[in-house]
């Protein structure tokens, strides 16, 4: 069901046009406000301070774990080529940062739905590449538990808004959550793995959606990639082809920093 992302109902929805009246109409009488409490936005919801304090990843990166480098794009870092992923290639839109980390948190915990359409064109842009060449689209999934406390799931907020502005199909309900795991936070990297170690699954009854296909798989934050790759484990289990990951932001140093 895709209630296990959040999609509690379905409802009619405008086109892009009206879409687009609507909000000029509402900006001719509602100033579009910065999300940061600065100057009035010069795109994208945050002042132009703002934009010059989030390292978005526009140089070379590595085509394994998505972290910038100084090499030609395609190749690898030290350590993909020495451990390969679960996923196949990874990309980012942003380094988690004291700038980037505050409208990441406000979309995970405090209800800020409506960040999640430009997180989207975020990613549209930093994992073009990888948006080309996929199938389907599918979220990081959250248990029934937590998300009955948290209501919807951020990660499925990401994905939908990507598949809509994409036009790539989006599966909400594939990919399940099959128990309740500790917070990742402030765990170590064999800690976070032993913590996700077979919590994801994709149901017999759904497996034919993701066989043969190559899935992009999104979420808000990459650390270690232990959540990350446990979903991808459990989408190759189920007959997926590939399977590589989009995310918002990746951690480059994770002291200090809480997700």
């Amino acid at each position: 069901m895709a209630a296990e992302h959040g999609d509690f109902t379905r409802r009619w929805e405008p086109g892009p046009r009206l879409k687009g009246l609507w909000r000029g109409a509402l900006d001719l009488v509602f100033p579009p406000q910065t999300l940061d409490g600065g100057p009035r936005p010069l795109a994208g919801g945050f002042s132009s301070p703002v934009w010059s304090r989030i390292h978005f990843l526009d140089g070379p990166v590595c085509d394994g774990c998505g972290a910038p480098f100084d090499f030609d794009p395609g190749a690898r870092c030290a350590p993909c080529q020495a451990k390969p992923r679960a996923f196949d290639r990874a990309r980012a839109a942003c380094l988690y940062n004291e700038t980037s980390r505050e409208p990441i948190l406000k979309l995970k915990h405090a209800d800020r739905t409506d960040l999640a359409p430009l997180m989207a064109r975020w990613l549209s842009r930093a994992a073009r590449e990888l948006i080309e060449d996929a199938d389907a689209i599918a979220p990081v999934p959250l248990h029934r538990l937590r998300l009955l406390g948290r209501r919807y799931n951020q990660a499925a907020e990401i994905a939908r808004a990507l598949s809509r502005l994409t036009g790539t199909p989006y599966l909400p309900d594939t990919l399940v959550r099959r128990r309740a795991t500790a917070t990742q936070g402030g765990k170590s990297g064999s800690g976070r793995r032993r913590n996700v170690a077979g919590a994801f699954e994709v149901p017999a009854g759904r497996r034919h959606r993701v066989a043969g296909l190559r899935i992009l798989l999104v979420d808000d934050v990459l650390t270690t990639g232990a959540t990350a790759e446990g979903c991808a484990r459990a989408l190759k289990a189920a007959g997926a082809s590939a399977v590589d990951l989009a995310v918002v932001a990746r951690v480059k140093e994770a002291a200090g920093l809480t997700i």
